[in-house]
């Protein structure tokens, strides 16, 4: 098991210490950055006023990401299956084809 070291990340100007280890570093600094960013856009476009209030929709917009992405990934799997079945599909009826 891998030590966990601290790791100092800025979100919205404040500084946070947190434990992480080693390998795992670039992520939580990516992750950081993403939520910054994500921040960021809340706070400029100025339809949102207040720390806590911004970090609530910049966690809502990221959820909403994530949830939208899965999605993704499951009419994907879905389409391949499909995409599978037809193959044998053709497969069986080159055979089929082939003997007569």
């Amino acid at each position: 098991m891998n030590k966990a070291e601290p790791l100092t990340i800025k979100i919205m100007d404040k500084e946070y210490r947190i434990a992480c280890p080693e390998e795992e570093k670039d992520n939580l600094r990516a992750s950081a950055e993403l939520l910054n960013d994500k921040l960021s856009e809340i706070k400029k476009a100025g339809s949102v006023i207040g720390t806590e209030r911004i970090a609530i929709m910049a966690a809502l917009n990221l959820s909403h990401e994530i949830l939208h992405s899965q999605s993704l990934v499951v009419e994907h799997g879905d389409l391949n299956q499909r995409i599978d079945e037809l193959s044998e599909r053709i497969t069986d009826s080159m055979r089929d084809i082939q003997l007569i």
